[in-house]
């Protein structure tokens, strides 16, 4: 099992001295004390609206909004990602969850063949100081940049002003990069994905996630994938989840993009919390079995068959 201490956090020079000590206890609260991330994603409410969680082959009980943090309190997670306003309404309720605040947003009515895709921030950093000082557990905060678009300018300045006042503030930051927009021919192409994952490094982010490549005649996805991971340098490269599958085959795509693609943790939502509460909570503790825990899939896939139980190491 990956653990790593205080002593082995790597401090960005953007964090103040006097709030060093809070970015690294952010940065191993997030990461479970192993420098992985395990991302619990929730914030497809503005990105999905509601297709996400009603509907066939979703369980009845994610149409509730509740249903996310009952997920992320009963499971073993890293951080909880979602908008300022629904961590708002339920983190009292829900107060050891760790909490990384997504800072913009937009829905997908707009599609790229009418305008290019710009999400902007939705608030101030100020506000999400404010709320962490209510008493929610904010360990970091998150931002999408849509690399390609014609908006990508706006976008790169947002984020890299909100990282660098997040670390001044002791906040870790993620940042979802995409590449999409009319000027992208293939957002899954691997150079493209690799050059995400670089641009996530020079703005200063700790974690980047990205879709993972497509495969091609001569490479899997994986070993694609490990270009980004490389090109990442210091900044931690996780994927997004992508549409609900078949545990097995999930576990075995995630232990690969670990083990082969160099991947630093995961981003998963609806592959999560589509699925019935008990089965909803046994995936995360499977996720964070290879995730923080170096367990291999077919392990993993007991643990989520309730065949050996997982209890993460404090």
């Amino acid at each position: 099992m990956p653990k790593i201490t205080a002593a082995d956090v790597r401090v960005p020079l953007d964090v103040l001295p006097e709030t060093k000590k809070t970015y690294v206890n952010n940065f191993l609260a997030a990461t479970r004390n192993t420098g992985r991330l395990m991302l619990f994603a929730c914030d497809q409410k503005i990105e999905h609206l509601n297709a996400d969680f009603y509907g066939s082959g979703i369980d009845g009980a994610d149409n509730d909004p509740e249903h996310l943090f009952r997920i992320g309190s009963g499971g073993i997670i890293g951080v909880l990602a979602a908008q300022s306003g629904l961590i708002a309404r339920y983190a009292a309720d829900y107060p050891t969850i760790n909490y990384l605040v997504k800072m913009n947003s937009k829905t997908n009515l707009v599609k790229t063949k009418q305008d290019d895709p710009y999400s902007a921030q939705l608030y101030p950093l100020e506000a999400i100081l404010a709320l962490r000082e209510s008493g929610a557990n904010i360990v970091g905060i998150g931002y999408t940049i849509y690399l390609g678009s014609e908006y990508e300018s706006s976008m790169l300045v947002e984020a890299a002003e909100l990282i660098m006042e997040a670390h001044a503030h002791g906040l870790i930051v993620v940042l979802w990069i995409y590449p999409r927009g009319q000027a992208v021919s293939d957002e899954k192409d691997a150079d493209l994905i690799a050059g995400a994952a670089g641009v996530a490094l020079c703005l200063g982010a700790d974690f980047v996630k990205v879709n993972p490549p497509k495969p091609t005649d001569d490479s899997t996805s994986a070993e694609l994938l490990a270009r980004a991971s490389e090109a990442a340098g210091r900044t931690g490269l996780v994927c997004a989840g992508g549409s609900t599958v078949d545990a097995a085959q999930f576990l075995n795509q995630l232990y690969a993009q670990i083990h082969v693609g160099g991947a630093s943790g995961n981003a998963t939502g609806r592959n999560i919390h589509q699925r019935p509460l008990p089965e909803a909570i046994q995936l995360t503790k499977a996720i964070s079995a290879i995730t923080l825990a170096d367990y291999d899939a077919q392990r993993a896939l007991d643990v989520f068959r309730n065949k050996e139980e997982f209890v993460l190491e404090a």
